[in-house]
C-alpha cells in the first residue's frame, strides 16, 4: 500500500458523481475568489475608532504618570520651584500629545491603504483551473451547468492539462469538446470564462505548440510575480486503463521531466499520436488535485495504482508529490477489489435554491 493515499469518495453509480464534482469545484472557487471573508478584519471605520480610544486611553495614563512625578516634586522642593515644574510638564505633556497624535495619525493612514490594496487584491482574484478532456466534460456538462448561479464564470482562467493536436471542430480535440458542451452552454448574462487552449495553426509542429503553451502559461502565471512553476487552484484529470493522466503514459520519457511546464508528445500508444501534456512538476504542484474515474473497466489500473506505487504509474506519481492535495471522486465499479478506505462526500456548499 502507498503511503500516502489520497481521500477517496466513493459512489455506487457515477451519477452521483457529477453533483459532488461540481460542489468540489464550486468550493475551490469560492475558496480561491472569497479566501478572506470569513477572516475579515474590522471595517477601517472601526479600525480608527478602537485606535483612537487605545491611543487616548494611553495619553491618560501617561498624563496620569506626569502628575505624580509633579506632585514628588513639589513635596520635595521649594514653592519657588513650582512654577518651573508645571512649566516643564506643560512643555513635556504637550510634546508627547503631538507626537502620538501624529503616530495615531500615520498609523490610520497605513491601515487604510491596507485596506483599499487588499480590496483590490480580492476584486482582482481569478480562479485558474485546468481540465482535461474525454469523459470529465460531461461531468461538469452534467454537474456546472445547473449551479451557474454559484459560479463566477468571468472570474475563472481555464486551461487544457493535455491537448491532441487535431483541429478544433475533431471529436478528438479537449478545447472543441469542452467548448460545444460546456462553455458555449453557459448563459449569456453570466459572463464567459477566459480560456487558454493551444494555437491551432502549430499542430503540425508538437514542440513549437508545447513552447507556445507554455509562454501562455507564463503569461497568465509569472506576469506580475517570479514564479519557478505555476500554481492552479484545481487541475482536474481523469484516468484511462492503460494508465496515462492528462497525455503522460506509463514508461514514457516525459514522466521524468523537470524543468519544462508543458512537453511534446509525439508517436502516444493510444488516440491521436501527437500531443501536448503539462508535466508531472506542474500537476503535482497545483494546489488542488482531482481525480474523477468510472467503470469497471478501470478497476485493474486503480488496484495498482493505491496498492502498487512501486510500478511508477502516472497517477501514483501525483498521489506521491502532491500528497495532501489529491482527491479521488470514484463509483465502486472502478473500485472492486481495490484495498483502500472509501468516505462518503459531504457537500461543501449549499445549493441555491
Amino acid at each position: 500500500m502507498t503511503t500516502t493515499v489520497p481521500l477517496i469518495y466513493s459512489f455506487h453509480e457515477f451519477s452521483g458523481v457529477a453533483d459532488a464534482v461540481a460542489d468540489h469545484v464550486i468550493a475551490a472557487q469560492n475558496s480561491t475568489l472569497y479566501e478572506d471573508v470569513n477572516k475579515k478584519t474590522p471595517t477601517l471605520q472601526n479600525n480608527n475608532t478602537n485606535e483612537i480610544n487605545n491611543q487616548n486611553n494611553d495619553d491618560i495614563i501617561q498624563n496620569n504618570n506626569n502628575n505624580n512625578n509633579i506632585d514628588k516634586d513639589i513635596n520635595s522642593s521649594s514653592s519657588t520651584n513650582i512654577s518651573r515644574i508645571q512649566s516643564k510638564s506643560s512643555n513635556t505633556s504637550h510634546q508627547e500629545q503631538q507626537q502620538q497624535s501624529s503616530s495615531s495619525s500615520s498609523n490610520i493612514k497605513k491601515a487604510a491603504k491596507m485596506a483599499m490594496k487588499k480590496e483590490r487584491d480580492l476584486a482582482n482574484k481569478r480562479f485558474k483551473i485546468a481540465i482535461s478532456g474525454g469523459s470529465l466534460i460531461s461531468v461538469l456538462n452534467e454537474g456546472l451547468l445547473p449551479r451557474s448561479d454559484e459560479i463566477e464564470w468571468s472570474r475563472w482562467d481555464v486551461y487544457f492539462a493535455d491537448e491532441r493536436l487535431v483541429p478544433f471542430d475533431s471529436p478528438d480535440s479537449n478545447y472543441g469538446l469542452a467548448k460545444r458542451n460546456l462553455f458555449d452552454l453557459i448563459p449569456e448574462e453570466k459572463g464567459k470564462p477566459k480560456i487558454y487552449h493551444i494555437d491551432e495553426t502549430l499542430i503540425n509542429d508538437p514542440q513549437e505548440c508545447a513552447d507556445s503553451y507554455e509562454k501562455s502559461l507564463i503569461k497568465g502565471f509569472a506576469a506580475k510575480d517570479s514564479v519557478k512553476i505555476p500554481m492552479f487552484d484545481l487541475l482536474l484529470l481523469g484516468c484511462a486503463p492503460d494508465g496515462h493522466i492528462a497525455s503522460l503514459f506509463p514508461n514514457q520519457s516525459t514522466l521524468r521531466e523537470n524543468h519544462a511546464w508543458v512537453v511534446p508528445v509525439e508517436n502516444a500508444p493510444s488516440g491521436p499520436s501527437q500531443r501536448i501534456t503539462l508535466t508531472i512538476p506542474v500537476i503535482s504542484h497545483s494546489h488542488r488535485v482531482t481525480f474523477v474515474v468510472e467503470g469497471s473497466t478501470k478497476a485493474p489500473v486503480v488496484k495498482t495504482i493505491m496498492e502498487r506505487p512501486e510500478k511508477g504509474l502516472p497517477s501514483s506519481i501525483v498521489n506521491e508529490g502532491a500528497a495532501g492535495r489529491v482527491i479521488w471522486f470514484v463509483d465502486d465499479a472502478a473500485l472492486y477489489d481495490v484495498d483502500v478506505k472509501k468516505r462518503e462526500y459531504k457537500f461543501l456548499v449549499e445549493k441555491k435554491q
